[in-house]
Parts: structure tokens; C-alpha cells; sequence
């Protein structure tokens, strides 16, 4: 049985882009295009246009995302996807109609026939870009927007089965998980750790326990979900969010400083002392988890969709 649920109005609105490869299912053509070229590509896909694309590792994500539209006025909706894609038109034409077969309500779309697809993201109010071209993600992050490298693979499971959180069950809310320092946060304390060990690391964040940390590049983002959550009664919220951090006591209390500071609230903190990260992500049910390490992003995989981000000092160029 579906409950409706009763919200305020609010004029929060949270904007996604997100490319091709990353919400469908478009590996074959894309190796296609990688081995023979543009010509090539453009016929397989012409040839293949009305048969539906299978979803890709971010589409249960998107689909949590557009849901939570439900009951707003069509021409204010809470949550608007953008697709970007490296196709024409021509060969977008295929991506235009899987949208349509798996009934998602994306209306705007930029082709740029081969051309990088960032410089679309800041005119349309973007918080957020998910792309499978780890290229296209760090000139987005070199422009201030959260940005993340979706890895190709097939969708996984939704949700988590029989787990209850405030009356909603996980399969049904959009849970994101997020990295604190270099993800949520700036990376000056994840230099300290990399720099001087973990004793040097505790005594700097000990030292600095009041000091608010620095925003790192999905700070924005945050809080737009933040605000979005606010549009939701707290106690039957479709979007539950958390903190999945190396971090643990006493390094801890900075971090939840610092969210109050900021007035941002995180549902669930997991303060992990460098526990992999992996099975307690799938605990928590999470739909995608954003982290900045490769080693975490490696392990997480396995277990939910996660997304790489290329910042900070564990991402040199």
C-alpha cells in the first residue's frame, strides 16, 4: 500500500547532470566508437534506436531522485536530472527513447557531438555531476561543482530488504553516503594524516577540535540535499543521508562541529577507525557513496554504487 505523504511548500530544488554512460547501459557502443571510430558508432546506434537501453550502475538513483516529485507542481518540481552527452542529436535520438520506455521525467538535454560536456553543467544550476570520463569529472571539480566518476557496470539491487529507518524501508528512500575529508570537507587533515601518521593526524584535529573544518567540493551539494530533506516531514523522510568516515574518536568531535557549524545535518555517522568501508555501506543501504580514496572507492564497489572523487591530495594530477 502506497501513504501519501504531506509536505510543505518549499522552493528548494535540486538539480542533477548526469551523462549517458552513467544511466544507461552503452558500453558496446562505446567500444565500438573507441575501435572504429564515429562512423561506426553512429550506425550502431541508428541501427539500434528503438531497442531499449538497460539501465546503467546510476539509474536506480535517478529514479529515487525523480521520484521525489511526486505531489510538487509540474513546472516547480523538487528534483530536475539533466542528461549531458558526448552524441548528436542524431545518435542521442536512442538515449531520448529509453528515457521515454522507462518513463523518466528528463525533459532537457545537451548534445555536444564529441565536444567536453562541462561547461553546460554551471548555466543549468547543477549541485551535482555524475560521468563514466574520469576527464569530464575533474574539469567539472576544477569549476567548483561536486562531481564524481561513475564506474560502467550493471545497476545493482536497490535498496536493503526488511531494514525500517523512521517508518520508511531503505528500498524505498534515496540514501547517499558521503567521504569526509576531500569529499565533504577540505583535505588540509587528510595532508596532516598522509604527511606525519595517524598520531600526527589525531593530535591535529585534537589541537583544532573548535576550528571549523574547510568546505571540500561536495560541501554544496550537501546542503542542497539538506535543504531539499527540510521539504519532508523529519520523522517520514523519502532521503536519509550519513557519513562514512576513516575517522574515529578522538578525531571525531571536529567533524561534528563542524556540521553544526554549518547547520547541515547528516542522518547516520559511521566514525570507522579505517575499517573497510564496503559492508557497512551496504548496511546502511546506501544508493551511491562518494568517496576521494581509489582503495575505499575499490572496496565500496563491491558492495553499492559508488562514485570516484578525483580531489585532493590522494588524487594528484
Amino acid at each position: 500500500m502506497t501513504t501519501s505523504v504531506s509536505v510543505e511548500p518549499s522552493n528548494a530544488q535540486l538539480v542533477v547532470a548526469i551523462t549517458a554512460r552513467a544511466l544507461f547501459q552503452l558500453e558496446d557502443g562505446h567500444d565500438l566508437f573507441e575501435r572504429e571510430g564515429v562512423a561506426a558508432y553512429s550506425q550502431f546506434q541508428r541501427a539500434r534506436e528503438d531497442e531499449p537501453l538497460a539501465p546503467g550502475i546510476a539509474f536506480p538513483l535517478v529514479k529515487k531522485l525523480l521520484a521525489l516529485n511526486a505531489g510538487a507542481p509540474a513546472e516547480r518540481p523538487r528534483v530536475e536530472v539533466i542528461l549531458l552527452s558526448r552524441n548528436s542529436s542524431d545518435t542521442g535520438l536512442r538515449i531520448f527513447n529509453a528515457i521515454e520506455e522507462h518513463g523518466l521525467g528528463i525533459i532537457r538535454a545537451v548534445f555536444t557531438s564529441g565536444a567536453p560536456v562541462y561547461p553546460y553543467i554551471k548555466p543549468f544550476g547543477a549541485q551535482l555531476f555524475l560521468s563514466a570520463n574520469p576527464d569530464s569529472v575533474r574539469r567539472a571539480l576544477e569549476h567548483d561543482v561536486a562531481a564524481a566518476t561513475i564506474l560502467p557496470s550493471r545497476a545493482p539491487e536497490t535498496g536493503v530488504e526488511g531494514i525500517q529507518t523512521s517508518g520508511k524501508a531503505a528500498r524505498d528512500q534515496l540514501r547517499i553516503a558521503f567521504d569526509g575529508d576531500a569529499v565533504i570537507f577540505g583535505d588540509e587533515s587528510e595532508r596532516v594524516s598522509q604527511e606525519g601518521g595517524i598520531a600526527a593526524f589525531h593530535a591535529h584535529e585534537a589541537e583544532r577540535a573548535h576550528e571549523p573544518l574547510s568546505g571540500g567540493p561536495f560541501r554544496g551539494f550537501l546542503g542542497a540535499l539538506h535543504e531539499l530533506q527540510q521539504a519532508f516531514p523529519a520523522e517520514d523522510s523519502p532521503i536519509r543521508t550519513a557519513l562514512v568516515t576513516a575517522r574515529s574518536a578522538p578525531a571525531h568531535k571536529r567533524v561534528i562541529l563542524t556540521l553544526r557549524e554549518w547547520g547541515v545535518r547528516l542522518d547516520e555517522a559511521l566514525f570507522l577507525g579505517g575499517r573497510d568501508k564496503g559492508p557497512f555501506l551496504q548496511a546502511f543501504g546506501a544508493d551511491l557513496f562518494f568517496d576521494d580514496s581509489r582503495h575505499n572507492v575499490e572496496n565500496a564497489r563491491r558492495h553499492v554504487a559508488t562514485g570516484h572523487v578525483p580531489h585532493g591530495v590522494s588524487n594528484p594530477e
